[in-house]
This record gives structure tokens, sequence and C-alpha cells, in this order.
């Protein structure tokens, strides 16, 4: 457990100083399509960021991640469905939290409620990545995949950027304060997402 916080926590370092380049929009958009199908950090990082830094653009900044969120999710969903036989070691091996023994509990039940699992990891810290995948590979209805994707992913990142928009001065001051703990904290609850599904399922 210890050995993937310190690689999460240098990948969020590293996610987060994007924020402060002159490509911190596209730095968004890649990032929230990379991590619907296998990026570990998820994009509410840069957005919370990016949004700090330009309170006007907080609705832009949400659609774009939505946008694009929503497209990596399509790609995670071509993933399981046409080519997880020949990647999967790739996952299992190379993606944290990517598991045989955790694929095999997803599937549990994956036909009944896919709708409501695929919203959940949307809009949680969940991670969205294994839900979408396992949603091509159990052969998740697509509508049903899109739908549950588009109103958890738009919810999750225009909320985000609203309370910031409303809220950001005092927001920024207590981020700024407690930075170095309020990083530990993400990073701890991105890993405890993992401990969450194997509790669930």
């Amino acid at each position: 457990m210890g050995g993937i916080v310190k690689i999460l926590k240098k990948l969020y370092d590293w996610v987060l100083s994007w924020a402060d380049s002159p490509y911190g929009f596209w730095a968004l958009v890649i990032l929230a399509f990379a991590e619907s199908s296998f990026f570990p950090v998820p994009p509410d990082v840069l957005l919370i960021a990016l949004v700090l830094g330009e309170p006007k653009k907080a609705f832009k900044f949400a659609f774009a991640c939505s946008i694009a969120s929503i497209a990596g999710g399509l790609l995670g969903y071509g993933i399981g469905h046409f080519i997880w036989e020949q990647v999967d070691n790739f996952f299992f091996h190379y993606v944290p939290g990517f598991t045989p023994e955790l694929f095999a509990l997803i599937q549990k039940n994956y036909q009944t409620y896919g709708f409501w699992y695929v919203f959940t990891a949307g809009f949680t810290p969940i991670p969205y990545k294994v839900f979408t995948i396992g949603a091509g590979v159990f052969q998740l209805n697509i509508m049903e995949f899109f739908i549950a994707s588009l109103l958890s992913r738009s919810a999750r990142f225009f909320i985000v950027s609203a309370l910031l928009y409303k809220f950001g001065e005092p927001i920024k001051d207590f981020i700024d304060k407690y930075f170095n703990l309020l990083s530990i904290l993400f990073v701890v609850l991105l890993v405890l997402g993992f401990v969450v599904i194997k509790m669930i399922f």
C-alpha cells in the first residue's frame, strides 16, 4: 500500500504542475480522457487548480473535462468490448487497481446493476476506469453506459466548478494553508477507492 501511495503522490504532483503552464487547459482535456480508461489520477486535481486560477472559466473547464472524460469512457468501453483479451495482462500488471479477482467480483450482477455501477463510479472516488472497461467486457448496453457516464461525470465536474466559482477565495485560502495535508489525503482517498470496490462487490 505504501508503495502505491508514493507512486500516486508523484503522479499527483506532476499533474498539478500543469496548472501553472500555458497548456493547462489541454492538459486537463488529455488527463480527463486518459483517466477514464487507464491513468490513475482523477482530473479533479487539475480542474480545481485551474478554476482557482481562472474562476471566470470555471464552467468552460467543467464542460471540457466532462466531454473528454465521457469520450475516454467510451474508449474504455471499446477496450473492454473489442480487445480486452489482448490487453488484459497490461492492465492487470501496470494499472493500479486492476486485478483478475476484482474483475471477477465486478462481473457479478453487472447486467442488472451496471447502470448504477457506472454512475456511482463516475460520481465518486471509486475508480471510473475499472467500470468503463468492465462495461465493455461484460457487455452493458452502450446507451445505458453513455447516459450513466454523461449524468455522473457532468454532475461531478460542474458541481466542483460551481462550488469553486461561488466560494473560490475562502476555498483557495484553505487549500493554500493545508495544501500538503490535502494532497496526501487526496491520494489516500484514491487508494481507498479501490478498497471500497473490493468491500462492496
